[in-house]
């Protein structure tokens, strides 16, 4: 049995390209997005013209085919850089682009993905309300069929893609009725941007993510044809969570990328910085902070690519992807703690880098599901006796 921890030639290609692009266009305007809290058209842009949306896309709908691992890979390295940019990124295609790609018919497919994987659109997955985070199958946004139309009222929050310039389609989890043992049947519809009776309102004063496109959405007998349903009504619960195990590969990137930046700056720094009359980094104290954060970044990202090639070769996955979620989002809440750490007070000033990440770290705690909803996860996969909420 053949086991290579090698990745091919195709994939370093697109390491190379990606961390290129990342590095040359990404660094010089981060800080300053960040602080304009200013969503960029012109990088969505350009990470469609470079086949990042649609990576798990065949080329028949616009995508570039290249894969989970490449699409990893490439979130990762934006992450490294920036976590808004990565955001986009993986929002776009794990909320946006895949459940359409998946269980869209094939007229969804031919009317959204084309500009979907360009770039020139942006697709959300409507799935938080106020009332309904983790508890997601309790929502209270309504469909109900009124001749050859749904009609849609309620809300959502945190919906990331979802009121930018360039957000063209929400996906929206409604309830559509009950079911037979009494729980509320759950379906997912497409409404466009700009639909009568839809409005989406930015989210501004966030910590994490400023550079990203964040919307609060509100329907107020919203009209969609029947036709916009997504797959078969009553499915919307069973998409959801296939939908969010390929959306825990792209938030573990993205600690991935992130704990790998923030390991990089502190490495930079310990090497610039002297005390005492040396680089800080020869400290015994600091020297066992870097070689901790690079240890657990190499186990993340074995864990991590594990996954991966589980979602490529088309086995399970879900116990893997809230596993590498978990760990992942946690490594990089420890790393750049180190990071931060070694850097002193000059850590705490936004004109370093370090400090934008240790803000970005906190929302992989929980957004795609939370730290303790992973456990949850896992805890079930495992046979864990009982019901592991508690």
């Amino acid at each position: 049995m053949a086991l290579n921890f090698d990745l091919d030639e195709e994939l370093e290609s697109i390491r190379k390209m990606v961390r290129a692009f990342s590095e040359k266009e990404i660094a010089p305007v981060a800080e300053e997005l960040d602080e304009k809290e200013e969503f960029s058209v012109q990088l969505t842009h350009r990470m469609g013209e470079l086949g990042l949306l649609g990576p798990f896309v065949s080329e028949q709908y616009g995508g570039s085919d290249i894969g989970y691992m490449g699409y990893i890979i490439a979130t990762e390295e934006i992450a490294r850089i920036d976590g808004s940019q990565a955001a986009t990124l993986a929002a776009g295609n794990s909320l946006g682009i895949y459940p359409i790609y998946t269980f869209g018919s094939e007229e969804q497919k031919r009317q959204w993905l084309p500009d979907l994987c360009a770039g020139q659109k942006l697709a959300s997955f409507g799935l938080t309300e106020p009332d309904a985070g983790s508890d997601a199958g309790d929502s209270k946004t309504t469909a109900l069929l009124d001749g050859d139309e749904w009609v849609i009222n309620g809300s959502k929050i945190f919906i990331t893609n979802s009121s930018s310039d360039i957000s063209a389609v929400c996906i929206v989890q409604a309830v559509t009725g009950k079911r037979p043992d009494g729980r509320k049947e759950l379906s997912c519809i497409l409404v466009p941007n700009g639909t009568p009776g839809f409005s989406a309102k930015t989210m501004h004063k966030k910590m994490v993510w400023r550079a990203s496109n964040t919307g609060e959405l509100y329907f107020a007998d919203c009209r969609v044809p029947k036709e916009n349903l997504l797959g078969r009504q009553g499915e919307g619960f069973h998409q959801m969570l296939q939908t969010l195990d390929g959306g825990r590969l792209s938030i573990a990137a993205m600690g991935l990328g992130g704990a790998q930046g923030a390991y990089e700056l502190a490495m930079k720094y310990a090497h610039e910085r002297e005390q005492f009359g040396r680089a800080i980094g020869s400290f015994q104290v600091n020297a066992f902070k870097l070689a901790d954060m690079y240890t657990e970044i190499e186990m993340a990202r074995l864990l991590l690519y594990k996954a991966c090639w589980l979602a490529d070769n088309k086995k399970p996955y879900t116990k893997e992807s809230a596993m590498a979620k978990l760990v992942c989002s946690e490594t990089y809440h420890r790393v750049v703690n180190h990071a931060v750490q070694l850097h002193g007070g000059y850590g705490l000033m936004k004109e370093y880098a370090v400090e934008r990440h240790y803000r970005n770290q906190k929302l992989l705690d929980i957004g795609e599901g939370t730290s303790e909803v992973q456990r949850i996860v896992i805890a079930r996969h495992i046979g864990v006796p009982g019901d592991p909420r508690g």
